[in-house]
């Protein structure tokens, strides 16, 4: 139910939405407790998808405990390590076409399943809990080269404080840069209501020490000096390419590739992609 509400993206009138506003309104006014462990469930459950591509040879399937549970690796080849951070209701196996090309390269490509997703455990999904597993992943290995995220996972990734990803060189796929406007849109759209919302939002930076409205991907990546390269497509439904254009724009460490046609999903293995990692390791 979260993916209707997170990847909506119409702004038409609906009956539908009214209904849902309506309902969740009433909701948390007669069963306050009962709204909030309701809307908790359904706006911080991420889909468990199944996986998106074959397994490649050579894949080394692994364990990595963190705060969250255990997560689920994924690696493949030899070498420095690239870490691939996937996005929300994703997983890992999304990566595996480019897994294959970073291992050709002389690296070793890092995958995982975010807390809640895939086959990792955990039940719910947040932006404080995808920086945990990253951290704790991150813990894992030695000589981090670089790091690959898409949507959600390139948010949490520059939010990621973590010592081993300072001066390392991203690629960013159909980013969230607008993290706070891209969710607080997203449930607005929904007719789901806010202040459920804000309810939910409230319990969980309380429990992590985790202000949302710290969270601001687009000027803490102004602030890295390492190359960046953006892909994205632009017609994305789901994460707004002028905001990555504008930060092509206004960084001076970040450059951008547009693509056509590869939407949210599909631009994660397409050529462009592959090229801007190419184009990463050669300037590294």
């Amino acid at each position: 139910m979260s993916e209707k509400i997170y990847f909506n993206t119409s702004s038409k009138f609906s009956f539908k939405r009214s209904l849902v506003n309506m309902s969740t309104r009433l909701h948390h006014r007669l069963a306050p407790r009962h709204a909030e462990n309701t809307a908790r469930k359904l706006l911080l459950t991420p889909v468990r998808t199944k996986p998106k591509n074959a397994v490649p040879a050579g894949m080394v399937k692994g364990k990595v405990e963190s705060k969250e549970g255990t997560l689920i690796t994924y690696s493949l080849g030899s070498g420095p390590v690239w870490v691939l951070t996937h996005g929300w209701s994703g997983t890992a196996s999304q990566y595996f076409p480019l897994m294959e090309h970073i291992a050709s390269r002389g690296y070793t490509a890092l995958a995982y399943d975010h807390p809640g997703h895939g086959e990792s455990g955990g039940v719910y999904g947040h932006i404080p809990a995808f920086v945990g597993g990253l951290e704790a992943i991150l813990d894992s290995v030695d000589d981090v080269a670089g790091l690959v995220g898409h949507s959600m996972g390139t948010a949490s990734a520059i939010e990621c404080h973590h010592q081993k990803l300072v001066d390392k060189p991203l690629l960013l796929i159909a980013p969230v840069l607008d993290y706070l406007d891209n969710l607080f849109g997203s449930v607005a759209r929904s007719g789901y209501s806010m202040r459920l919302f804000h309810a939910v939002v409230e319990e969980v930076q309380e429990s992590y020490r985790y202000p949302i409205q710290s969270i601001d991907p687009y000027s803490k990546l102004n602030l890295r000096r390492s190359p960046t390269i953006i892909v994205h497509d632009e017609a994305d439904k789901f994460t707004k390419f002028s905001v990555s254009q504008r930060a092509a724009q206004e960084m001076e460490n970040v450059s951008l590739v547009a693509t056509q046609g590869q939407g949210h999903g599909r631009v994660m293995k397409c050529e462009q992609v592959l090229a801007s990692f190419d184009k990463l390791i050669d300037k590294s």
